[in-house]
């Protein structure tokens, strides 16, 4: 047996059932974040986390294992919001691309549930690496980047974001 640990899963999507992780980029691109709170995240294409599985696997040297799934170096929403403004064209005209203060964030906290559950996220870094899995199973990921703007071309393609 041999486990696989990704980080925070993007790509393309099937469907309107979708994780938290796509949910993020659908409300950017809503324009529902009015700027970013300073909160870090490491990121993997949906697509690369089942080529990993498969490499687990498949290959005996992934017995009694751990790897982590991770494109790289792990991106600020900040970040995020640049590569959709970038790569999106105008589909991402109502994305911000603008940090909120923490102190916003923590006040937004006293009332706002949501906000509540990332204050204690403000400023982390997150970086992690997926080196052991590249070396032992050869897995090579897409870039963030590349996974970002895969999930946004199919929340377009599927008619969720016009």
């Amino acid at each position: 047996m041999a486990t696989v640990n990704p980080v925070a899963v993007a790509g393309p999507v099937l469907g309107t059932d979708y994780s938290h992780s796509i949910q993020l980029v659908q409300s950017m691109l809503f324009g529902k974040l009015k700027g970013t709170p300073r909160i870090n995240t490491g990121l993997v294409d949906v697509r690369d986390v089942a080529d990993l599985h498969l490499r687990a696997m498949t290959n005996p040297a992934a017995k009694g294992q751990r790897f982590l799934a991770i494109s790289g170096e792990s991106l600020w929403m900040i970040d995020i919001a640049k590569i959709l403004k970038r790569r999106m064209g105008n589909y991402a005209e109502k994305v911000k691309a603008q940090n909120v203060p923490n102190w916003l964030v923590r006040l937004t906290a006293l009332w706002n549930p949501t906000a509540k559950t990332i204050v204690p996220m403000l400023d982390q870094n997150m970086n992690a690496t997926s080196e052991k899995a590249q070396r032992m199973l050869g897995w090579t990921p897409r870039s963030a980047e590349e996974a970002i703007v895969a999930t946004a071309q199919s929340l377009i393609q599927l008619g969720i974001i016009k």
